[in-house]
């Protein structure tokens, strides 16, 4: 297989990355593979589920960047992985794996993809995606009681001690590193269509 196009979609927590990320696998006929960087939390086993609570998982100490760095480069070598999966209901990972076979394409998320010089070096298509603060706020708010569980004030209280802190800091810093930044994530059809006609244009020099 030739090398695979790469496609890292950065952005704050709740900006739209999953939405455009989706999209795109939507628009080609072909299989994608997806990667998220939150499939890479670390598992922090020797903590307790009250420590485990505790921890800042918006700082960049807390994904196993390694792990997925490996994970690609192995995709990009023609060889399957088998990625972890995270429970945000226990706070670490659970014992089973998913398969991810290598494709053509392969879209790789998360908030702090572009924080890691080595992870971003593999990519060869980087976008960030640029929403309100007051969007992405109600957006992880939405989610975080629906989805995994937590109570409104927890939401608010992770926000405001750690996830804009390090918003900040890491992950808004990290668009000067993008190739694309895209207002609105997935509701951008505009910048959704650059994107796929650059992938395009790639696939097609490497017939």
């Amino acid at each position: 297989m030739k090398k695979p196009v790469i496609i890292g979609i950065a952005g704050g927590s709740g900006s739209g990355k999953s939405t455009f990320a989706r999209k795109i696998v939507t628009r080609f006929r072909q299989p994608i593979s997806v990667l998220c960087h939150d499939y890479y939390y670390q598992p922090f086993e020797d903590m307790s589920l009250e420590e485990r609570k505790q921890q800042n998982y918006d700082h960049p100490s807390s994904f196993d960047t390694r792990l997925m760095i490996e994970h690609i480069r192995q995709l990009k070598s023609g060889h399957a992985v088998y990625r972890p999966v995270y429970s945000y209901e226990l706070f670490t990972r659970l014992d089973e794996t998913v398969r991810v076979n290598p494709t053509k394409v392969i879209v790789i998320d998360g908030i702090l993809l572009f924080e890691n010089k080595e992870l971003r070096d593999l990519m060869d298509i980087k976008i960030f995606i640029d929403t309100d603060d007051d969007i992405r706020f109600i957006r992880r708010l939405q989610r975080d009681t629906k989805r995994r569980g937590r109570t409104v004030e927890s939401v608010i209280n992770q926000y405001l001690s750690t996830v804009k802190p390090m918003h900040d800091t890491f992950v808004s810093p990290s668009k000067k590193y993008a190739d694309i930044i895209v207002p609105e994530g997935g509701f951008n059809t505009v910048a959704m269509d650059m994107v796929i006609s650059r992938v395009e244009k790639i696939l097609k020099l490497q017939e």
